[in-house]
């Protein structure tokens, strides 16, 4: 009998379901309707809204398309949208969180108790959240310690259009565990989206959210009119700033993982193509606040960036090291209203790019 339930079909849940959620909702169940050990039917949590009068979760199980967050592409038919969370994830196997990152904490609190005690997580969520006394807390870290589950992470040069029409690209997963780490893979690859596995979890998942950052100087760049050149510039020395960040906050971290797609590739792609880098290009332009940005650009999905910088700074400030980091510094200053975007030029020029040798570099 053991045998044969080892054998079941794995259950995915999709939690979560903007233009992220369902571009990667499209790759799930084309790999669920073609594989034995995937079981047919993946739920996707639906955060229930009305559009055009009717509900999102219907038009969705009608028309296999949500028309809000991904219109113009089809879901395949076995992708199942559910309005309630418990429901969509209470038999899942595997839980792939997709969801703006300040959700999860409430997420976790509603699923606890509630979901397969050997279900496994895959975090798709670019962020961070604030801990306790001034640090931030990975979201990986925050579902494992709340749901009592292992929690992989999912980072890429993955731009959630670009994903949906099927263009080529790679992404990493993050996974310790070498029996999760296949199955995961199983779930994410198709012949268009290449999937590399490496267990440096801690560094892929903060590559994912430092680049948000970066990428707002990235936009500040193109606001001011400052040309690439410049926005290459910022790229280095953003990554100097991240695989510094790992080095003194998450020692252990690899360099190699710097060179996956969580890491140089996803920073480019945000800086020249992301939202976040979209957003602050007309921030410096039209003097609008980010918020007001957010709610006309964006189509309801969350701005990471500035979020992101807000909680690093915080950190960094209560280790008095601000001046360490002067890139993310200044890009939070900005954000918040501190600086003006002109003194942006200031920090790239004056930016102490001698100022810290890592001890992760090293290939041997």
């Amino acid at each position: 009998m053991a045998q044969r339930e080892c054998k079941q079909p794995k259950k995915i849940c999709i939690v979560g379901s903007g233009n992220w959620g369902s571009a990667i909702a499209k790759i799930v169940g084309y790999n669920a309707q073609r594989l034995d050990h995937l079981d047919n039917e993946v739920t996707m949590y639906v955060y229930e809204e009305i559009v055009n009068g009717k509900k999102l979760t219907e038009i969705i199980n009608e028309t296999h398309e949500n028309v809000k967050y991904l219109p113009g592409h089809k879901l395949p038919p076995n992708v199942v949208a559910i309005p309630d969370v418990v429901d969509a994830a209470k038999d899942a196997d595997v839980l792939i969180f997709v969801v703006p990152h300040q959700f999860i904490r409430t997420l976790c609190a509603t699923l606890l108790g509630k979901i397969k005690p050997n279900a496994v997580g895959l975090s798709l969520i670019k962020g961070f959240d604030r801990a306790k006394g001034g640090g931030i807390d990975l979201i990986s870290h925050i579902i494992t310690r709340n749901l009592k589950i292992p929690c992989s992470v999912l980072m890429g040069a993955n731009l959630a259009g670009e994903v949906a029409d099927e263009k080529f690209c790679e992404t990493t997963i993050g996974c310790s565990d070498i029996t999760i780490g296949p199955l995961l893979r199983d779930i994410i690859q198709t012949d268009y989206f290449r999937v590399v596995v490496v267990d440096d979890e801690d560094t892929v998942e903060i590559c994912g959210a430092l680049k948000n950052i970066v990428a707002c100087g990235a936009g500040f760049v193109d606001g001011l009119g400052l040309g690439d050149n410049t926005k290459a510039a910022v790229i280095r020395l953003g990554l100097m700033e991240m695989v510094k960040f790992v080095d003194v906050f998450y020692p252990g971290g690899k360099l190699g993982t710097f060179f996956e797609s969580c890491g140089i590739a996803d920073l480019i792609t945000t800086c020249y193509g992301g939202r976040n880098r979209k957003v602050s290009e007309a921030f410096v332009r039209t003097g609008k606040s980010i918020k007001e940005l957010e709610d006309e650009m964006l189509n309801g999905q969350k701005l990471q960036g500035p979020f992101t910088a807000e909680e690093v700074n915080t950190m960094l400030k209560t280790k008095q090291m601000e001046d360490k980091f002067p890139l993310f510094t200044t890009i939070y200053k900005i954000c918040d209203g501190k600086l003006p975007p002109s003194e942006f030029i200031s920090c790239i020029k004056n930016h102490p790019e001698h100022m810290y040798v890592p001890k992760i570099i090293t290939f041997t």
